[in-house]
């Protein structure tokens, strides 16, 4: 299974797991593929302090940090700057919608300046550019930039540092420009995904990236947790996967135990593309909250991105607790970003199983096409 990013990069399985958690990142690191720890929920302190942690477990061998950018790098932006953009509608919205789903805690404006600040600065282009330097300091093997074309900042950095960039992608389009801009690796991300995505399905978009980029290395991702999925994208001209939303129900997951739930017990039918969390389109669980935002007649509409992904975050830092202490209401209000492949993921299992098992899923599934050949 191995292919020719697997030689440049130092992995031995082309699956590439995108995580927000360190112990899902060292795992797979460990089970031969390469861990991405994506580090939009950290400060740069709490970043070193996880990087660190992952150092120590994973002997050496490359794993990478994903990075969400803004375009271009403007200074002197803080975090109260950005909070007081975010209208009393929305605020009032949210403040009615919590207490009719029985949600308590107090005022929210006060909540949403406790619980949010740090990642209003994290989502600033200063704040983004420490998480850069933090990454860089360590041996990671690929860094990544989440949304839009890698700033000049990041590629000169990463460049210095010899470290290749990956970037996603939704589109052709985005794929020329993301290359112009520096990228060394490229995304293919279908809107099957989970979290940002756009419109084109991941087994269209593969083909015609790989096409566009030449003999840039190709990823595909969307709605992949099976090795029949990984032959279908080696298949498709790419050289390994970018996978999510599998590892969301893995032993390892952070992943709040009343969503996990909700995702183990889900079709591939109940996920939905909302503004609702992030101010962009974002597949995630359907559940009352998408709902509240995108249908009920006095919703605000969502704000733009990061408005909108801090008045969500700061509820639901009050929604997870009141789920997880039982609350039905806040139980319909919680939901997480996960893919279309939510409806394969229907046990929990060890990160480290989960690719053991891509892996002969993915021999079983070339060994029958070479039978398709025989006479």
């Amino acid at each position: 299974m191995r292919t020719e990013i697997c030689e440049r990069l130092g992995i031995e399985v082309p699956v590439f797991a995108f995580s927000h958690c360190r112990d899902v990142v060292a795992a797979v690191t460990n089970a031969g593929g390469m861990g991405v720890l994506g580090a939009i929920a950290y400060s740069a302190e709490e970043l070193e302090t996880e990087l660190r942690w992952i150092d120590e477990r994973v002997g050496g061998r490359p794993y990478g940090v994903d990075v969400l950018v803004p375009g271009k790098i403007a200074e002197g932006v803080s975090g109260n700057d950005v909070l007081r953009l975010i209208p009393d509608e929305h605020l009032e919205f949210v403040g009615r919608l919590l207490e009719r789903y029985g949600v308590r805690g107090g005022e929210l404006g006060a909540g949403l300046s406790r619980q949010a600040d740090d990642a209003a600065r994290r989502v600033t282009a200063a704040g983004a550019t420490a998480l850069i330097d933090v990454a860089l300091q360590h041996p990671i093997g690929l860094i990544a930039s989440a949304l839009g074309p890698p700033p000049p900042e990041m590629v000169e950095r990463a460049r210095a540092a010899g470290v290749p960039v990956a970037a996603l992608v939704g589109t052709v389009e985005h794929a020329r420009r993301q290359v112009a801009a520096g990228a060394d690796v490229i995304v293919a991300q279908g809107t099957e995904a989970g979290g940002h995505t756009g419109e084109i399905s991941t087994m269209v978009l593969v083909p015609q990236v790989v096409d566009a980029v030449g003999d840039v290395p190709v990823l595909a991702a969307g709605g992949i947790a099976d090795g029949r999925q990984v032959a279908a994208a080696l298949a498709l001209g790419a050289q390994g996967v970018w996978c999510g939303s599998v590892w969301l129900t893995t032993e390892e997951a952070e992943t709040l135990p009343s969503v996990k739930a909700k995702m183990l017990a889900a079709s591939s039918s109940d996920t939905v593309r909302s503004r609702s969390r992030t101010g962009k389109p974002a597949r995630q669980l359907r559940s009352a909250w998408t709902r509240e935002w995108d249908e009920s007649a006095d919703s605000p509409g969502s704000l733009p991105m990061p408005l909108q992904l801090l008045v969500a975050e700061g509820a639901m830092a009050r929604i997870g607790p009141a789920a997880e202490a039982g609350g039905e209401g806040a139980r319909d209000l919680a939901n997480y970003f996960v893919g279309q492949v939510v409806g394969m993921m229907n046990s929990v299992k060890p990160a480290r199983q989960v690719v053991y098992e891509m892996m002969e899923r993915y021999g079983e599934a070339v060994d029958r096409l070479a039978g398709l050949g025989r006479d």
